[in-house]
């Protein structure tokens, strides 16, 4: 199950720059300028959101 996670997320990160490489290029660029606090908050925002989705799968499962 892992593994099979690993793999969904790895096809999701490829969407945007398979799809819109300019885009892509746009975020990391407006990444560049945010600072380590923000992208922290960032990570720990998607981390959290992350678990949520897990334990909800988990308790529809």
């Amino acid at each position: 199950m892992l593994l099979g996670a690993f793999a969904l997320m790895l096809v999701i990160e490829g969407l945007l720059p398979f799809l819109s490489p300019k885009s892509w290029r746009e975020v990391f660029a407006r990444a560049m300028q945010m600072s380590d606090g923000q992208i922290r908050f960032i990570g720990l925002s998607s981390m959290l959101i992350g678990l949520l989705a897990l334990a909800l799968a988990l308790a529809i499962h």
